[in-house]
């Protein structure tokens, strides 16, 4: 069942003391802001990864590398500052992927459903597109001369990384094929498209989405005669062939040798699409033909940082998500764990002193785990007792809904009697679905580097970029930037100074409205 895997150590106060003691030391250094320009501008986002999946991967983390789990750091738990961001979209108090994309990489919330455009934009509906669009700070960093990366475990037009470059009143509009009639007519563009369109010299491109790029049944490179991942264009081009034709010093590859024989000094610009949708699974990866994030995000910075002016990188990690929708929980916190290993490869190449990195998520999920579990007992296993209503055993980790529901001879079905640490193994859960909801719960903001410390407390979700954008000179508020240092400066004027003089215009302000 299960070991006690504390040491001999932690019995004795000396050991908490003397590691609490360690602790407020390092939290005291953090007293001296850091308040560089940030050259370097990198997001991470978990894709559904909620606090409690954070929790489950940390532990998941530890036992993979022989340890009870629970005492593990991972990457992200490195980070100084740590922050809350309320998730809900504009008609939705429970957000999808889509509205939530539009807040934290556009700075402006949205409505469900919907990419780069803003809540006047209504979903499906094509004719509320024009004028309601709004950029993000993808495009805020190439308008300012950066190099600029997008990295995901999903197809990359997929609602996460569309938000970044796409103005789309519904997600779902992956090329033509998936668009209805009247939208194409009314003159609205497919994502796929756009992503090649709208900003045409993005640097790094990496992640799934072969299909939609490529003519109708046209067969795919990797899988040929497999119908469902031919083409999809109804409009016959080849976006794939475009882009190749257009960009110098420009690489196309689609597995993983070639992505790793380049020579990343000699890429200027890279497209690399590694299946027709989204990608396989890390716990199914093919090793020898697959890339992991890990893997892709080493050769996405090797990339941007080429570009004195610095970069800006999305990294998503968006088969997290999908691995709860399923009621996989095993799935889930492995591309957590692998999300969590590029975290630590982005950190080797970079610097704290003039890189901003955040690392978040989206929205949550209804998973979570509890039981009364003893310390070091198997993330995926039971909890210690039967349950005192139908006398069965339960599995630590459980859904409140989704496809885990089960029922055999009209009770409960019995875990002990099925492997329930199998890859995809569904977590039993509480009301029958198909597929998994997200949760409405606020998700934690990891950050470290250049004015970090200004994700603190709790914040509306679309806050996100305006801190990036702001550390990194870009966007709309760039007035407080002198670079001569490298630091940020505030225009000749102290920032206390500043926010004194707000204070004050707002007082006045304030009794003549009274």
């Amino acid at each position: 069942m299960y070991v006690l895997q504390y040491t001999e150590h932690e019995k004795d106060p000396k050991f908490w003391n003397a590691w609490a003691q360690k602790t407020l030391n390092n939290a005291l250094t953090l007293q001296k802001l850091n308040q560089n320009q940030a050259k370097n501008l990198i997001l991470f986002l978990g894709d559904g990864m909620g606090v409690p999946t954070v929790t489950a991967a940390r532990i998941l983390k530890g036992q993979l590398n022989g340890q009870s789990g629970e005492e593990t750091q991972l990457e992200m738990d490195k980070f100084p500052f740590v922050s809350l961001a309320k998730t809900y979209n504009t008609n939705a108090q429970v957000p999808d992927s889509a509205g939530t994309a539009t807040a934290y990489l556009c700075g402006v919330k949205a409505n469900e459903g919907t990419v780069g455009v803003s809540a006047a934009a209504v979903r499906s509906q094509c004719n509320t597109t024009e004028g309601n669009e709004v950029t993000s700070i993808l495009r805020w960093a190439k308008d300012a001369g950066k190099s600029v990366g997008i990295v995901t475990t999903t197809r990359v037009n997929h609602a996460t990384p569309s938000a970044s470059y796409a103005h789309s009143v519904d997600r779902d509009w992956y090329s033509d094929n998936e668009m209805p009639a009247e939208a194409l007519q009314a003159g609205c563009k497919d994502i796929a498209r756009q992503l090649f369109e709208n900003i045409p010299n993005i640097d790094v491109i990496m992640g799934g989405g072969r299909k939609y790029m490529f003519p109708k049944n046209k067969s795919d490179v990797e899988y040929p005669g497999i119908a469902k991942h031919s083409g999809t264009r109804k409009d016959g081009r080849n976006l794939v062939q475009e882009w190749t034709d257009r960009m110098k010093k420009g690489h196309y590859v689609w597995n993983k040798k070639q992505l790793l024989s380049l020579n990343p000094t000699n890429v200027d610009y890279l497209l690399g699409l590694f299946e027709p949708s989204d990608l396989t699974y890390d716990l199914e990866r093919n090793t020898e033909t697959d890339p992991s994030l890990t893997e892709m995000v080493d050769v996405a910075i090797k990339i941007l940082n080429k570009n004195p002016k610095g970069f800006y990188l999305l990294v998503e990690g968006g088969r997290i998500d999908h691995g709860h929708h399923e009621g996989k929980a095993k799935m889930a916190l492995h591309e957590t764990v692998e999300m969590d290993r590029a975290i630590g490869r982005a950190d080797l190449l970079t610097s704290i002193h003039d890189t901003l990195t955040i690392v978040t998520a989206d929205h949550s999920h209804v998973f979570n785990f509890g039981g009364y579990t003893p310390r070091g007992n198997t993330i995926f296993g039971l909890a210690p007792m039967l349950s005192d209503v139908d006398q069965k055993p339960f599995t630590a980790i459980l859904y409140s809904n989704g496809p885990g529901y089960k029922l055999v001879n009209g009770t409960r079905e019995n875990v002990s009697t099925i492997d329930y640490q199998e890859n995809n193994y569904q977590a039993q859960s509480a009301v029958p679905l198909n597929y998994e909801t997200h949760g409405g719960e606020d998700v934690a903001v990891f950050a470290k580097g250049p004015l970090a410390h200004l994700l603190h407390g709790v914040h509306e979700q679309n806050y996100i970029p305006h801190v990036m954008a702001y550390a990194g000179c870009i966007g709309q508020n760039r007035e407080h930037c002198i670079t001569g240092s490298g630091a940020v400066s505030h225009s000749g004027t102290s920032t206390m100074g500043t926010v004194l003089s707000s204070i004050a215009a707002l007082f006045t302000v304030t009794r003549l409205l009274c």
